[in-house]
């Protein structure tokens, strides 16, 4: 498990360092490990360290004196090394060290095979435009790349793209969302001794081997029922294939039984694929989790099917159709009670019409950013505080955003993108990026839903399970917002595998779903 921190909270974490008189002792690790990190890119790039040509952009602040410092080590192992003070000032100690070692500073960029950006740090937040083109060079960024918010990931077009990033004392938020995931390349981490005054995290990245902490392991006297049953509202005449995605997406996780809730030929078409599936025209029979929304029609029966899935109390997912549905039914039927009471979606959805506000984190929204625009633009038409968001401000800020629709609905969201972001309503976030380019294909998300509806049904089964003898067996069951990382890291790690053999449909997601598992 990976954990990330804002700028804000390793700022906080240095200060008893600071005040201690330890600033030098940080410093002095994060060049070292700067250093190191140049090295090793110089080793693999160039085959050797003296003779080589580094320069650096220094900005005036303690992440310039980071790269000077690291510079100055440098020259001392036969690096040709140059600075260029972007702000005609520099960190003094870093910069005298820095020609004592025999670095030399210039007016401009010159040729080099690796360029350290260290114009400016976390606590940068504005505009920022480069003082230079990004050179064909090897770009490495010190702590962050310069002019990337550290906590959203938003950048503007003036931030240069690292190929590396080497960041100190803990990862960063906005390394991993946003622009922030790309801009950074890859990204190390040095350990400069913060540890014990790190607070809780901002954000948790989960790693393969969270997953077998979060997946339950089937025992000798489990039935079907302990594998966990889903309810799958999915399909219509126009999207049929979008059921048979998402049928083969839960199937594939290892659920007990897929109850499918679609028309008949829908019904006939996934029967055909997999013959195993109980499908019937309305809700019936015993589920533990819902799943609801790819390619559904906007008609009674799949209204219904929804009010049922929604008013079960269980945990369900809400995709796609069922999105637009919801958001549609919340603005027409705002305030009226007795339409919901008569349609018996129960307490949750009285609440949800005439408070705005879903009461529980069992129900995972999944939107990508155009949906949750739309969604967060119902429900701010009578919110004084709240002034909806467009696509592009998600997309540029989608943890900001997630949080928010989650703390604001009361639910748990995964909302997608180049990086999956996962929030609950308390604000826990979780953020995966396992992904692969050729995941962004009609059907990916159909799949997900059916990954995602099948672990909230076999997690929240597996803890309550009981042996033979009657002893209650299994732990206590993740949280929602813990599921949803975990299907964003199954689903994920299944295009990666896909993606060996080039370029596929999502109708290939499934037995690669299935091999992602087998390796968690």
């Amino acid at each position: 498990m990976i954990t990330a921190y804002t700028g804000a909270q390793v700022r906080a974490a240095e200060r008893p360092l600071l005040e201690s008189d330890e600033g030098p002792a940080l410093m002095a690790r994060a060049a070292h490990g700067l250093a190191l990190a140049v090295v090793n890119a110089l080793r693999t790039r160039r085959g050797s360290v003296y003779g080589t040509r580094v320069a650096a952009l220094v900005g005036k602040g303690n992440n310039g004196g980071d790269a000077l410092f690291a510079l100055a080590e440098l020259a001392r192992r036969g690096v040709r090394t140059t600075a260029v003070l972007t702000s005609g000032a520099a960190h003094t100690e870093g910069l005298a060290a820095l020609r004592a070692a025999g670095g030399r500073v210039a007016e401009e960029l010159e040729p080099a095979d690796v360029v350290i950006d260290a114009v400016l740090g976390t606590g940068f937040t504005g505009e920022f435009r480069a003082p230079a083109p990004r050179p064909d060079a090897l770009v490495i960024a010190c702590d962050v790349p310069s002019g990337l918010n550290a906590d959203t990931g938003a950048a503007g077009d003036g931030v240069w793209p690292a190929d590396l990033t080497v960041t100190f004392g803990a990862l960063k938020t906005g390394l991993l969302v946003g622009r922030g995931k790309a801009l950074a390349g890859a990204v190390e981490v040095v350990d400069i001794g913060l540890g014990p005054h790190l607070p809780a995290p901002d954000v948790t990245f989960l790693e393969p081997a969270d997953a077998a902490r979060l997946l339950p392991t089937p025992r000798p006297d489990w039935h079907k029922y302990s594998r966990g049953v889903l309810g799958l509202v999915a399909g219509s005449e126009a999207y049929p294939g979008a059921a048979v995605l998402a049928t083969a997406g839960a199937l594939a996780t290892g659920v007990g039984m897929v109850r499918l809730v679609a028309p008949d030929a829908v019904r006939h078409l996934v029967l055909a694929a997999h013959p195993e599936v109980v499908g019937t025209r309305a809700p019936q029979g015993r589920v533990q989790a819902w799943a609801a929304g790819p390619g559904i029609a906007d008609d009674d029966d799949q209204h219904h099917a929804l009010h049922v899935a929604l008013g079960s109390g269980l945990p369900a997912v809400v995709d796609a159709s069922a999105l637009e549905i919801l958001g549609r039914m919340l603005a027409e039927e705002q305030g009226n009670r007795a339409h919901w009471e008569d349609a018996r979606l129960g307490e949750v959805m009285v609440r949800l019409a005439e408070d705005r506000t879903v009461a529980g984190e069992h129900l995972v929204l999944t939107p990508h950013a155009g949906e949750l625009a739309a969604l967060l633009g119902t429900f701010a038409a009578g919110e004084t505080d709240l002034e909806p968001p467009e696509r592009g401000e998600i997309e540029a800020a989608p943890l900001h955003w997630a949080r928010e629709a989650a703390a604001r609905l009361g639910v748990t969201v995964l909302l997608k993108g180049p990086a999956t972001v996962c929030a609950a309503p308390d604000g826990t976030a979780f953020v995966q990026g396992q992904g692969h380019p050729f995941l962004a294909t009609a059907g990916s998300g159909d799949t997900l839903t059916g990954i995602l509806g099948a672990l909230l049904a076999t997690t929240g089964t597996a803890q309550s399970s009981t042996a033979q003898d009657g002893t209650a067996q299994g732990s206590e069951a993740p949280r929602p917002v813990e599921v949803a990382a975990l299907a964003a890291l199954v689903h994920g790690l299944a295009g990666r595998l896909a993606a060996v053999d080039g370029p596929y449909g999502a109708g290939e997601l499934a037995p690669a779903v299935r091999a992602a598992l087998a390796a968690l």
